[in-house]
């Protein structure tokens, strides 16, 4: 007769549900490490850089200290933006659209952005970004406390998006 009594039974064991949801949100709020102190207008550009990458589509699980890139994808009538892991040089303009810059997801959980050539030429790519930070700066002076501004929970993301934002508000509170 076999001994039953030490196996334990797990309910989930394929590790579907909030299991996943949980380690995610674990692992991207646990740098391991504590920040240094940052000034207001720091935390506000690296709120503002990272919120414009999060907003993005990405359906991928991005890592610090990695390079990935950001584009204006042709297809959507809304101008949206989409980060991937593919560099312009490996596919076609035709299939990514517009390069908007170099991304890296830095060890604190901030997004760099860094403009593209053609980006930084321009003139309406430029004013949009000067139209959205200007709207961020409003909010900014009319919120309380910075805390306000974080992204803890924003509903609108896609799952990986909503993740990184609820660490991203972890790392500049």
């Amino acid at each position: 007769m076999a001994n039953t009594q030490n196996i334990v039974k797990t309910p989930n064991p394929q590790g579907k549900g909030l299991v996943p949801v949980l380690a995610a949100l674990t692992e991207a709020g646990n740098p391991g490490w504590v920040p240094l102190p940052k000034s207001i207008s720091q935390i506000a550009n690296e709120l503002f850089t990272s919120m414009f990458v999060l907003e993005s589509r990405f359906s991928f699980k991005p890592v610090p200290q990695r390079s990935y890139w950001l584009y204006r994808d042709p297809l959507d009538s809304q101008g949206r933006f989409s980060l991937s892991l593919l560099s312009p040089e490996q596919w076609s303009a035709t299939v990514y659209g517009q390069v908007i810059g170099q991304c890296v997801l830095q060890a604190d959980l901030t997004w760099t952005l860094e403009l593209s050539d053609e980006a930084a030429a321009d003139n309406e790519m430029m004013a949009y970004i000067a139209e959205r930070r200007r709207r961020f700066g409003q909010e900014l002076a009319e919120a309380k406390q910075v805390d306000d501004l974080l992204p803890v929970f924003q509903h609108n993301l896609p799952f990986y998006q909503r993740v990184f934002a609820s660490a991203l508000a972890g790392s500049l509170s």
